[in-house]
């Protein structure tokens, strides 16, 4: 295994934590603590607490991630939930 080679794993956000860093439980049912990466950070992509995502994780220590997607779920545009207010203009 080359030393670029990451591993990837999807898991759900479970606790949101300071500093832009997140506690994700993984499939295998093990916690790491995640960080947003950077591509992430300039779309402005929001994380909340039961997001499920992928994260990328160095084989040299399994104890840290990198959170590089927001999987796209039902959660985030359910019926329960307003429609976007983007574009509406108010008529007078």
């Amino acid at each position: 295994m080359a030393k670029e080679e990451l591993i990837e794993f999807e898991g759900l956000v479970t606790e949101i934590l300071p500093d832009a860093r997140f506690r994700v439980q993984l499939e295998s049912g093990h916690e790491v603590v995640a960080y947003t990466a950077g591509r992430m950070k300039r779309n402005r992509i929001k994380t909340l607490a039961g997001d499920r995502v992928t994260v990328e994780m160095s084989p040299y220590d399994l104890e840290k991630a990198r959170l590089v997607y927001r999987h796209k779920d039902e959660r985030s545009s359910g019926p329960g939930r307003p429609p976007p207010r983007g574009g509406q203009f108010r008529r007078r």
